[in-house]
């Protein structure tokens, strides 16, 4: 028997290896670890997506290393909302094998609310954090279909937030419906992101918001009471003022009566 044949596996090898491969990671189980809060800016209403208010949404983060593989997961939660399962998920897979980076997750990323900077602070993180690890890891590149966006507008935003991150997009077909992203390796890629779209704030910076917020509504609340004791005063002096103007009239009507009752005597 040859080397090769000894080496070949066996049916049942093979088959017990593409189960493997189709079963989930263990660690893509794992809860989160880790919380932060981010601060999205209020911008103007969009035509396409409409208000941009204020808003603030918390990032939960959860990282693994082993030998082999090293995994990062980011998700943002949004309060009072619910999401689809696997949206507002950013992956990054290190594989120490083959030298290799991983972005995912496999269906592609998507982020809610859109259009207000989340994804491209998402993966400004998953390449910061990659680049401390494997500057000069390759980086396995995908395709992205016609699926991911619905409007020339869409397709647009999604090509320059690739763009912006150093990723190159190829259009192999001239009709534009199908792209592939890539990049040589992972030092390439830029992990900055509009810092006046997306903050990320600290645990005391955020009580001292809440802080300020409330002594804000204690100032609100003392004017509103001022400003309703000055209308109920107002108020009154109006009714009083209603008052001696209806009793005016009515002498007045009475005098002119009893001028006339006294001319026509």
């Amino acid at each position: 028997m040859t080397d090769t044949e000894q080496q070949a596996p066996s049916p049942e090898e093979t088959a017990v290896s593409e189960v493997n491969e189709s079963l989930p990671h263990p660690w893509s189980a794992l809860p989160d670890e880790q919380f932060r809060l981010l601060r999205l800016a209020p911008l103007p209403a969009d035509r396409y997506t409409g208000a941009r208010p204020l808003r603030f949404v918390q990032m939960g983060r959860l990282a693994r290393h082993s030998p082999e593989q090293s995994f990062l997961r980011l998700s943002i939660n949004l309060p009072g909302i619910l999401t689809r399962k696997g949206d507002n998920v950013l992956e990054v897979w290190i594989d120490h094998r083959l030298k290799e980076v991983r972005f995912g997750p496999d269906k592609g990323l998507h982020v809610e609310p859109i259009n207000r900077g989340l994804g491209r602070f998402l993966l400004a993180q998953g390449i910061a954090w990659a680049q401390q690890r494997c500057a000069h890891y390759t980086v396995e590149g995908g395709a992205l279909g016609i699926k991911d966006v619905l409007s020339e507008d869409a397709r647009m935003r999604r090509d320059h937030f690739l763009k912006a991150q150093g990723f190159d997009l190829d259009y192999p077909d001239p009709q534009q419906a199908k792209a592939t992203y890539s990049a040589p390796r992972v030092s390439s890629l830029r992990g900055d992101w509009n810092k006046e779209k997306v903050q990320s704030i600290e645990l005391l910076d955020a009580a001292a918001m809440l802080e300020q917020a409330d002594h804000n509504l204690r100032e609100q609340d003392g004017k509103l009471l001022k400003f309703q004791q000055r209308l109920d005063s107002l108020r009154r002096e109006d009714s009083t003022q209603r008052f001696t103007i209806a009793c005016l009239v009515a002498f007045c009507v009475f005098q002119a009566g009893l001028f006339i009752w006294m001319a026509s005597r």
